[in-house]
């Protein structure tokens, strides 16, 4: 059990305010908004990904109302608005607000939490319960208002995909216990699952305190001294420290048909349509897309889930309800349930050609699959190039890696682990193969784009 684990005083800030690092802090929100040169940016928090369609609904009406429509899907799960008119004043929060995405305004740009975006429908245990719970403690906690836009938790079912993310406190289902990390640290602790997301909002007000000299936004970002003192007294309230290192490659979940194991038929290896899994070219959605998603979640089973990955998962159910009915005679079960599935895989297939049909990535087989990029010109001012334009004529046959093209060094949204680096320098392209914190061979291609897209192209490969 947790050791001196104090309750979190509910924030006299939930009203509204500001926090106390407000003044360093440049990450975008729903209040605070960025300009760039298409307009003014809001950055909407959807801890875990998770939307109803009602609220996705909401998000679709406020970028129409004051953007340009469009919603840009971000590498933590979150939702872009871009072109917002710079005079329209409290209009998007209050929208957002009266959809209950901004249920309390201290602490909305420090709602960042992702979470396995399969939790539940692939086998793997579900994290619904953790999420709503670690929103809430971050919501009621006045020190919570402090963490900076950066900060990043993450819920991981077991499965090492959000947990490769490098978040600065995550939670990792195992059996009937959960470990804690803190920043990338190898070593883990163990603790009752019912006490993860407490424990995981002590950390975080922990790490502020231990960051107060150094200003640090993150943990990666302390001394390394003050961050193995912060790993300690973590370690000194939750459970005992068990080595499980921090997985290097965060994987998506690939686009197309999600199953699971049939638990209406323990005694077989039937698998049964859980959800369907798309990916979006460049994270870019535009309004149709973003309502067929809509009416699709709707239809089914009424969610959306956001990936880290700039795509979407659409739970089901996607066949009739309940476990196939017995009959006197031998073997109606049986078929019953094999009618069942095949209706579950029917509907999957037909609404993953709806979606497809939209332009959206619902294979393996796509040209877009694994390629991303930062806005680039002319929405950002520190772009050297139309990085978005370029990535569209360089995509060709599918590469074993993932590319990311940035068009200047700070590499906005660019993925973690192993990947392609595309970046626009006065020189030309700079290509890199990227293994964690390590960069090589490094290749420039001057200013031919048929040159850029074979380069790119063998280094994927």
């Amino acid at each position: 059990m947790l050791a001196a684990m104090p309750d979190s005083a509910p924030s006299p800030l939930s009203a509204g305010g500001t926090s106390p690092r407000d003044g360093g802090d440049a990450c975008p929100g729903t209040l605070r908004l960025h300009r760039a040169d298409d307009g003014a940016l809001a950055r909407v928090r959807i801890p875990g990904g998770v939307l109803s369609a009602d609220r996705a609904d909401a998000l679709l009406a406020v970028a129409g109302r004051f953007g340009d429509g469009e919603l840009h899907l971000t590498s933590r799960g979150n939702v872009q608005l871009r072109g917002l008119d710079a005079e329209c004043g409290g209009g998007p929060a209050e929208l957002l607000g009266a959809a209950g995405l901004l249920p309390s305004a201290a602490h909305e740009r420090a709602r960042n939490i992702v979470a396995s975006p399969l939790a539940g429908l692939d086998g793997s245990p579900p994290v619904g319960g953790w999420l709503s719970e670690l929103d809430s403690l971050v919501c009621g906690s006045a020190a919570a208002a402090a963490l900076s836009g950066r900060f990043l938790f993450a819920l991981d079912s077991g499965r090492g995909d959000v947990d490769a993310l490098g978040a600065d406190v995550t939670l990792i289902a195992e059996g009937g216990d959960c470990l804690l990390r803190v920043g990338a640290a190898d070593e883990v602790f163990r603790l009752p699952a019912a006490d993860g997301p407490r424990a995981a909002l002590l950390a975080a007000e922990l790490f502020l305190r231990a960051a107060r000299d150094s200003g640090a936004w993150r943990v990666k970002d302390l001394p390394d001294d003050v961050r193995t003192a912060l790993v300690r007294t973590v370690g000194a309230t939750a459970g005992p420290v068990v080595h499980h290192p921090r997985p290097r490659t965060a994987k998506a979940p690939a686009p197309g048909p999600v199953t699971a194991p049939d638990s209406s038929t323990p005694a077989t290896t039937t698998t049964t349509v859980t959800a369907i899994s798309v990916g979006v070219p460049l994270g870019r959605l535009a309004p149709a897309q973003w309502r067929l998603l809509t009416e699709t979640a709707r239809r089914y089973g009424n969610e959306l889930r956001l990936t880290p990955w700039r795509g979407i998962v659409v739970p089901g159910p996607f066949g009739p309800p309940g476990p196939p009915t017995q009959s006197a005679q031998s073997g109606q079960s049986t078929l019953s349930g094999q009618s069942t599935h095949s209706t579950q895989s029917r509907r999957a297939a037909e609404a993953l050609d709806a979606l497809a049909a939209a332009g959206l990535i619902t294979g393996p087989d796509s040209p877009w699959t694994g390629v991303g990029a930062c806005i680039g010109h002319p929405g950002c001012a520190k772009s050297l190039s139309d990085v978005r334009a370029e990535a569209g004529a360089a995509v060709g046959p599918v590469g074993r890696l993932p590319v990311y093209w940035s068009g200047c060094e700070r590499r906005c949204g660019h993925p973690h682990g192993e990947w392609i680096d595309v970046v626009v320098t006065p020189e030309g392209h700079r290509i890199s193969h990227v293994r964690g914190e390590h960069r090589n061979p490094r290749t420039v291609v001057r200013n031919d784009p048929a040159t850029l897209a074979s380069a790119v192209s063998e280094a994927r490969a």
